[in-house]
């Protein structure tokens, strides 16, 4: 039968914290999460990770590219918008102030004149 109080067996030591820890000394080995490979793969694995990555890159610079190019358009779209919104409300403005807008126009004439000379 199994002993049911049995006690569970202590976690693994964290490689990070022991990595960090002040009470590494010298010659002490550390443990890293990420170990280098012992030996370099062969030639055909290379090759099949080297075209695994560049697929992965052109796949992440398209998406880029993508998103670029919708957000420019959406921006100029709403700076469509923006000025579409804004010549409606001058045209409105214009009906109602016909005779100021001609006045500062005058204005603005004489001004650029009188600098010119």
């Amino acid at each position: 039968m199994s002993e049911p109080n049995k006690p569970a067996p202590p976690p693994p030591p964290n490689s990070l914290n022991a990595a960090t820890s002040s009470t590494n000394y010298f010659g002490q080995k550390v443990s890293y999460p990420n170990p280098p490979d012992p030996v370099n793969p062969d030639a055909a694995t290379l090759k099949e990770q080297w075209r695994f990555a560049i697929r992965q890159y052109s796949k992440w610079y398209s998406h880029a590219w993508g998103t670029a190019i919708l957000a420019g358009v959406a921006f100029f779209a709403l700076g469509s918008m923006y000025k579409y919104e804004e010549d409606v409300t001058v045209t409105d403005r214009d009906e109602e102030f016909e005779g100021s807008i001609l006045s500062h126009q005058c204005v603005n004439q004489t001004l650029t004149g009188a600098r010119n000379e």
